[in-house]
Formats: structure tokens, C-alpha cells, sequence
């Protein structure tokens, strides 16, 4: 979008329809937008190829929704996460398009077709209790124009049921794996796999969990080289490296 915004200003200057000042004027518009609380970054999506993000933690909902606002004047698609459904309310109000994702705390606006990729992601969760944390990355994944595969439920304590899916693992271009107690299936995934396998720890578990302590030091000292990881209950950095690596030409 922002490209072809610029692109319409050059031929304008080039048409003599406006002068240099103001298309100057235009162009520090479009490098960011500053509402007061945040300066809303209108070309990282020019740079970066993924548009700015809206994490709503710590943010007033004044704050959120001036933001918003800043980005449906200027963007496509939009993704805020960790929102509650007192924020969606408030959005539906300025965005009647808006999409609330309950599982995942996600709110998304889809203004613009994205073409869908033609290799899958596939999402793989130990336990339902760490399906907020796995939702998170689909949502994330699927709004950036990827095609997710999602696996439930295939920790552990029941192996079997990973062997029963692998197949449909094994035919991702990356892999996405979240678990929480002691984090083991990311390196499990990773032995079984020739794709890249991206590791979240989940804050489920008890006390000597840590809350998510005990999966992230097990994910990173994985034996299985194909292994990275991402922060404690990071669905939403898991789903936007999936989709730069499925991306790839």
C-alpha cells in the first residue's frame, strides 16, 4: 500500500500536479505518524515486508484506539495482540470489520487480499493448555498470507499421538512447536524433522515450572541443531519468523 502511496506522489511531481514542498510535507507523513502517545510507523512494511504491530499490554485504551485509527488511515491488514474483548468492543466502534480472536487475545482487520503461500506452517501443541499461546502464532501466520496446520494435543506423556501426525508435520516448510511443563517437544520434533523447527515455551506448568523457565532453558539447550527459540509465551514473534521463512522465495 505504502509503495503504491509513493508511487502516485512521484508521478504527481513528475505531472507537475503538486510541488516539491508539499509532496516534502506528504512524505514525512508517510515515514511515520505521530499521535501524540506513538509514533505509528507507516513504512515498515515498506522495509521490513510485515506491517507495525499493535501490542495492547501496558497501553490505555485511548492509547490503543488512537493508534488504530492512525493505521486504518494508512495501512491494509491490521493485528493487535493481547487484546481483550473490552477492546474489541471499543475498535468495533471506529472499525465495524474488525475480527476478535478469542483463543489467541487477537484482534485482526483484513482490508486487503494477501496471496495465500503455497507451503503450509504447521503448529504443533504438547497440551490444550497451551493452545492461547499456539493460536496466537496461527492467527499471526494466517493474516500474513500463510496456510497453518494445526496439531493438538501431541506431548509427551503420549508420544504415540506425535508419531500418528508426523506425516502431516514432516510435510511443513517450518514448523512451529509449543509446549509448556519441561519443554521436550520441540527436540523431539527437531530429531524426527528436515525442516526448521521454532520452539515456545509456555508459562504452563507448576511450581518449579517457573512459569515457563524450566520449557525455555530445556528448549535451549536442545540436542536437535535445527532448534531455535523464542520468548516465554511469544506466539505472536513464533508466528511472524514462521511466516519470513515460509515466505522465502
Amino acid at each position: 500500500m505504502i509503495h503504491h502511496e509513493m508511487k502516485q506522489l512521484f508521478e504527481q511531481i513528475r505531472d507537475g500536479r503538486i510541488n516539491v514542498e508539499t509532496a516534502l510535507s506528504e512524505l514525512r507523513d508517510m515515514y511515520y505518524l505521530d499521535v501524540g502517545c506513538a509514533k505509528v510507523d507507516t513504512l515498515r512494511e515498506a522495509r521490513v515486508g510485515y506491517p507495525e504491530v499493535i501490542f495492547c499490554p501496558g497501553k490505555t485504551t485511548e492509547q490503543v484506539m488512537a493508534i488504530f485509527q492512525a493505521m486504518l488511515e494508512r495501512h491494509s491488514n491490521i493485528l493487535a495482540t493481547r487484546a481483550s474483548e473490552d477492546l474489541y468492543g471499543e475498535v468495533q466502534k471506529i472499525c465495524p470489520a474488525a475480527e476478535y480472536h478469542p483463543l489467541a487475545r487477537a484482534i485482526t482487520v483484513r482490508r486487503e487480499n494477501v496471496t495465500i503461500s503455497e507451503h503450509y506452517i504447521a503448529i504443533v501443541t504438547a497440551g490444550t493448555a497451551d493452545l492461547p499461546v499456539a493460536e496466537e502464532a496461527a492467527v499471526t501466520a494466517e493474516l500474513f498470507g500463510n496456510r497453518v496446520e494445526r496439531i493438538v494435543d501431541v506431548g509427551v506423556a503420549g508420544i504415540h499421538r506425535l508419531f500418528h501426525n508426523l506425516d502431516q508435520i514432516r510435510g511443513a516448510k517450518v514448523i512451529v512447536a509449543v509446549a509448556g511443563m519441561e519443554g521436550a517437544l520441540p527436540s523431539i520434533i527437531g530429531g524426527l524433522v528436515d525442516k526448521p523447527v521454532i520452539a515456545v515455551p509456555t508459562s504452563v506448568g507448576y511450581g518449579a515450572s517457573f512459569e515457563g523457565l524450566s520449557a525455555l532453558l530445556t528448549m535451549l539447550n536442545s540436542c536437535a541443531a535445527g532448534v531455535c527459540v523464542v520468548n516465554i509465551d511469544n506466539g505472536f514473534g513464533a508466528g511472524y519468523m514462521a511466516s519470513m521463512i515460509n515466505r522465502l522465495k
